[in-house]
């Protein structure tokens, strides 16, 4: 049986996904993988998802830079949900470490507070200037 197999897959094909940092144990954002996503992932030592928007596979970073080195891939308890303990790479050592197409360090950035979800993360660096 190929260890694919093991993975419960939905109805679309896909399984959700969560990125987290190795060393500060952030969860950095959720996302989506097909069965070639997992298989490229685990070959390629980063993170592949699959955009449901673009349709397509998404290297993570393949635009902005900010890829996702893949340290271990985990699978939990019922065999529908990956875990990927990553390093969130940039352009360099000067680069803030971004996760979010947001310019934030996370996606998940806002906290409720009261009745209202409140930003509580800064944006480290422009849309603008990561997304051309």
């Amino acid at each position: 049986m190929d260890w694919l197999d093991s993975i419960k897959w939905d109805r679309d094909g896909l399984v959700p996904v969560i990125a987290q940092e190795a060393g500060s144990g952030d969860v950095l954002m959720f996302a989506w993988m097909n069965r070639e996503a997992v298989a490229q992932t685990a070959a390629r030592g980063q993170a592949v998802y699959w955009s449901r928007s673009r349709q397509r596979l998404w290297h993570k970073g393949e635009e902005s830079g900010h890829f996702q080195q893949v340290h271990e891939m985990r699978l939990d308890c019922d065999n529908d949900v990956v875990l990927l303990k990553v390093t969130q790479l940039g352009h360099g050592d000067a680069e803030p470490s971004i996760a979010c197409h947001t310019g934030r360090h996370s996606c998940f950035y806002q906290r409720l507070e009261g009745d209202r979800w409140q930003a509580v993360e800064p944006v480290l660096k422009d849309p603008e200037a990561i997304y051309r």
